[in-house]
């Protein structure tokens, strides 16, 4: 579905983006919203849906676990 959207612009842009559109066949919009989509595709995950799911809880039998647990419990 698609939203409609107001921005506020540099009338300046607005001329260039329009002939820029309008030299490639395709609407302001339908370039504005290519532009919008391949920024938000190329964005980088942050930390946490980086590493979301990849780790494990520890044993409890773990040697690790129960050093850390007797320094800090």
């Amino acid at each position: 579905m698609k939203t409609k959207l107001t921005i506020t612009m540099d009338s300046d842009v607005v001329r260039a983006a329009k002939r820029y559109a309008h030299g490639r066949r395709v609407s302001l919009s339908s370039l504005i919203e290519a532009s919008l989509k391949e920024m938000v595709e190329d964005e980088d995950p942050c930390f946490t849906e980086r590493w979301r799911g990849q780790f494990r809880a520890a044993s409890h039998d773990d040697p690790r676990y129960k050093a850390l647990v007797r320094k800090y419990v």
